[in-house]
């Protein structure tokens, strides 16, 4: 069965190529942000659990620092690190996609980095 699709040019090959891969830089600094927040979280979460329920604990909320006892954090800590756990799955999922699709366009078309050229010629 022939393809429909009109004969792309290297112009349009080498565009797309670099879109996927400057989406898959956009992704994994993404991820490396959520990365840090949940492992900040994380710190907080473990610095409070032995505190007294009672003893008084600051939350910065919207800019502003606001009083709260541990009893009253500390929950909301533990929800915020669970949703930043799942959206750090939900990233690497995207990431693992993207990967494997950039891989494929860059066999399909033969496309060799500059370091992969350089590699080839050492050889």
């Amino acid at each position: 069965m022939a393809s429909t699709e009109p004969p792309i040019t290297q112009q349009e090959i080498i565009s797309t190529y670099r879109q996927m891969t400057s989406e898959m830089q956009s992704l994994i600094q993404q991820l490396t942000k959520a990365e840090m927040e949940r492992n900040e979280h994380r710190l907080v979460e473990e610095t409070l659990e032995p505190l007294d329920p009672d003893r008084r604990a600051f939350r910065l909320v919207g800019g502003v620092l606001v009083e709260r006892t541990v009893r009253e954090v500390l929950p909301s800590v533990k929800e915020n690190r669970v949703n930043l756990d799942t959206l750090t799955k939900h990233i690497e999922k995207k990431l693992e996609e993207k990967r494997k699709e950039t891989f494929a366009w860059k066999t399909k078309y033969n496309i060799k980095t500059q370091e992969e050229m350089e590699a080839a010629q050492k050889q």
